[in-house]
């Protein structure tokens, strides 16, 4: 893992939770973060997953989504490195 990441394990929050998680991270973020890696996971559904991507693939501090092969996390890439 690079210094510049912060991971956040999100497995069992509801969509709720992981906002005020996420929010939290990128409000706490300073320059030497230049990505959230945020574990959904998928084996119990998508609604996490399809959450963050459709919430913060958009998101002025995110300049874009990094997905993970197997569909269990997704990176926030804030800063590149």
């Amino acid at each position: 893992m690079n210094p510049g990441t912060i991971s956040a394990d999100l497995h069992g929050k509801t969509k709720y939770q992981a906002k005020i998680t996420v929010d939290a991270l990128l409000r706490r973020s300073g320059s030497g973060t230049y990505r959230l890696r945020l574990i959904h996971g998928y084996h119990g559904g998508t609604e996490l997953r399809d959450f963050i991507r459709a919430e913060y693939g958009r998101h002025p501090k995110v300049k874009r989504l990094l997905l993970s092969p197997d569909g269990g996390s997704t990176e926030l890439v804030l800063r590149e490195y």
